[in-house]
């Protein structure tokens, strides 16, 4: 079968229409300061903690009526990124509800959770978190099924951990007020 060979760009020159033109193979792609970056479909333990994670999450946003929590895959189209990221799970407060759009979050959501996986932890760490920092994300979950929950929430622009915590505590939020859950009830 031929077909037309699609060029893209050198890492570094990557752009929104050069993401547009990608395909939708099972591939989570994401470009992020003109840098490309493929991560597959997540692991089962990912999902379950994403899953349990998001379940409490909306449940307690919910019965508050806070605002809306989204679950990846949502293009997050935060400010100065040409393209959107995936986190895993998005809130935006009821009073910054503007920022949802039709095609996904259109500025920076109040709290955003990245579940770590075999093939996306290095991105997630090293990549996604100063990128969340410089938007002014104000909390950031980092979750590893492996038995971690870290908590960094925004102070001035830098971020500050407020706590990591393992199986057996008790994890919570700075952005939503009187939210824990216990990391077993998040990994399992």
């Amino acid at each position: 079968m031929e077909g037309k060979v699609l060029e893209f760009p050198p890492q570094g020159k990557w752009t929104y229409e050069d993401w547009l033109k990608l395909p939708d193979d099972g591939w989570q792609y994401e470009v992020i300061d003109g840098e490309l970056f493929m991560t597959p479909a997540p692991t089962i333990q990912h999902q379950r903690a994403s899953r349990n994670l998001g379940w409490a999450t909306i449940t307690f946003v919910r019965k508050r009526d806070l605002g809306e929590v989204f679950f990846a895959p949502i293009d997050v189209y935060l400010p100065g990124q040409e393209t959107p990221v995936q986190p895993d799970i998005v809130f935006v407060r009821r009073e910054r509800e503007e920022i949802i759009r039709e095609r996904g979050i259109e500025g920076v959501p109040d709290l955003i959770v990245e579940v770590l996986s075999p093939a996306s932890w290095w991105k997630d760490r090293k990549v996604k978190y100063p990128l969340y920092e410089r938007a002014g994300v104000p909390e950031l979950w980092i979750v590893d099924p492996e038995g971690t929950v870290e908590v960094y929430v925004l102070r001035g622009e830098v971020y500050a951990l407020l706590g990591r915590w393992e199986k057996g505590e008790t994890a919570r939020s700075g952005v939503l007020d009187g939210f824990e859950i216990s990391v077993e009830e998040v990994v399992g």
